[in-house]
């Protein structure tokens, strides 16, 4: 008198360690590839307006490493530079330098806004600072914090990372 056992659906190579199929497109492994290679070869543009520009800084420093990421160094050029960290405020003074880097650098082309006066303007409520760096460009991931720290950025970075691999990220805008 034993007790019945159920039924336990193995999925392929879960407990067996068989090889299942992959059925794709090649369309569909072409963007695969495409996003596998844009996400670990970023090339960041050193662009650093205030004080969130050490923490950025220090997330390239050996503590942080973004070279894990493929990000091996900071970009002086912007046309060898597919993303942009725009960190800290942003000057009226400063908003047409900020578009015409941007509009010189390489598609596909992303932005990352660190910090709170890159993303609203922060405490700086007034008719200098540009209140989001959205009103002249594009931004993909904001980073919150005043200023936010290392981890922050290399989270939003990884956002970003996931945003390109599930292709919700176009390079064309």
């Amino acid at each position: 008198m034993g007790a019945v056992k159920e039924p336990v659906a193995v999925v392929a190579g879960q407990k067996t360690g068989e090889m299942g199929v992959a059925l794709t497109t090649l369309e569909e492994a072409l963007e695969w590839v495409a996003a596998w290679g844009r996400t670990r070869a970023m090339w960041p543009l050193l662009f650093g307006l205030a004080c969130c520009a050490i923490e950025m800084m220090a997330t390239q420093a050996s503590h942080y490493d973004l070279s894990r990421f493929g990000m091996e160094i900071m970009r002086a050029s912007p046309r060898q530079a597919d993303l942009m960290i725009v960190a800290g405020r942003v000057s009226r003074k400063m908003a047409p330098v900020v578009r015409r880097l941007y509009d010189q650098m390489t598609e596909p082309k992303w932005v990352i806004a660190m910090g709170d006066c890159a993303s609203t303007g922060g405490v700086f409520n007034n008719y200098a600072i540009v209140q989001g760096v959205d009103e002249i460009i594009p931004v993909d991931v904001y980073v919150s914090g005043c200023p936010p720290r290392p981890e922050g950025l290399i989270e939003g970075i990884l956002l970003l990372h996931e945003k390109i691999r599930r292709g919700g990220i176009r390079s064309s805008r």
